[in-house]
């Protein structure tokens, strides 16, 4: 659904001049919360880790801007590159506090693969077979039936590799190498439902599903994403927001990864906004809720093809 079959292509197809990257950056809005960001939207799209938790607990604030956004009366979507399904999203965040009278919908890459499983309207899914090689974190695998899908451990019955999630103790590149290799000497394709190359995982940047997917893709493997940037998650979202009656341009996406949210509200035609404190902290040098300095900002941004028009520490009031 829009993800190209051999790796995903990130930013423009020309290049943007340095000079020009560095002036985009002093373009992008520095801002001391989201309350400044509430009282220019109706709506917000939020990442969910990074953003609202990493992994492990709540960030700080995060529950308490949440509830000053819905004391606004803020309509708010979850929209998260998980490969699980909004639903199964929606329970597991209640550990964290995160529940259901804080937001009005989640809305997954596992959705969108779902949809796309479900549907099979392009040639890339209607040549799949059933039997996946599954790539997942204990406890995911059981999922793999609800796209429709029979799982397998052995490579020389799959009609597909299916990366669903990741464990951060199992599932690094290198650990999954040897089946990676193995599948591609039978040009078998690949489906990744959560295409995040890092996530903040208990206050670790890791590794996460997307990271092997590209592995796969540098294989010279063929590979289908499903999450943000690629349009088919956005379709969702979109959708989602029109049911609460907000319009796209009423509506704020707010992220942590350039490449991936900040790609995908562009890419959907939305203003964004970036939380420092996310998968690029250290890239940005930023830690403990503070902003990057201007040099630093700039610097950074001129390995990007995207800007976001605001710049936030984190996701406080």
């Amino acid at each position: 659904m829009g993800a190209r079959s051999t790796g995903r292509e990130r930013g423009d197809a020309t290049a943007t001049p340095p000079r020009e990257k560095r002036a985009a950056a002093q373009r992008t809005q520095t801002l001391a919360g989201i309350h400044e960001l509430a009282a220019r939207y109706d709506a917000f799209l939020l990442d969910q880790w990074g953003v609202l938790h990493d992994g492990a607990h709540a960030l700080p604030g995060a529950l308490d801007c949440l509830a000053r956004l819905r004391a606004a009366a803020t309509r708010v979507v979850i929209l998260s590159n998980s490969g699980r399904s909004g639903e199964t999203n929606a329970r597991a965040m209640r550990r964290f506090g995160i529940t259901p009278d804080l937001y009005d919908a989640v809305v997954t890459a596992g959705d969108d693969a779902r949809a796309a499983f479900a549907a099979r309207r392009d040639r890339f899914h209607r040549a799949l077979g059933r039997r996946a090689l599954v790539i997942a974190r204990h406890g995911d695998e059981s999922q793999v039936a609800d796209f429709g899908l029979v799982a397998t451990t052995d490579v020389a019955c799959a009609d597909l590799v299916f990366v669903l999630s990741v464990d951060a103790a199992g599932h690094t590149v290198r650990d999954c190498e040897r089946s990676l290799v193995a599948a591609r000497a039978r040009d078998l394709p690949l489906v990744c439902a959560n295409p995040d190359a890092t996530v903040v995982s208990h206050g670790r940047v890791i590794a996460g599903p997307g990271a092997i997917a590209q592995r796969y893709a540098a294989l010279g493997g063929r590979v289908r994403y499903h999450g943000k940037p690629d349009r088919g998650i956005y379709t969702l979202a979109l959708a989602a927001l029109a049911r609460l009656g907000v319009a796209p341009e009423r509506t704020v996406a707010v992220g942590d990864s350039l490449p991936n949210d900040i790609a995908g509200a562009r890419g959907a035609g939305l203003a964004s906004a970036l939380i420092a404190g996310g998968i690029h902290r250290e890239a940005l040098g930023v830690t403990g809720g503070t902003l990057p300095d201007a040099a630093r900002w700039a610097a950074f941004m001129t390995t990007s093809e995207v800007t976001p028009q605001y710049l936030l520490a984190a996701f406080v009031w």
